[in-house]
């Protein structure tokens, strides 16, 4: 594949995982964690928050290519 498809590609699908990553976490905090205390919340938050940096690296190794063997 064309390494600048592959980068439009892989930007336009972590733009997708990152709105669709946010609503999931935004609704599960308002459904499940509404009366837990704040300590709980800012847990989650962390946690949600750096969370979502893995499958994009998975997107991101993939938009950089194998490298050509030599």
């Amino acid at each position: 594949m064309v390494p600048r498809l592959r980068s439009f590609i892989g930007t336009i699908l972590i733009i997708i995982l990152v709105i669709v990553y946010a609503l999931a976490a935004t609704t599960f905090a308002t459904l499940l964690l509404a009366t837990s205390p704040w300590w709980v919340h800012f847990l989650y938050f962390l946690i949600s928050g750096l969370l979502w940096i893995l499958p994009a690296m998975v997107i991101i190794k993939w938009m950089a290519g194998s490298k050509p063997r030599q």
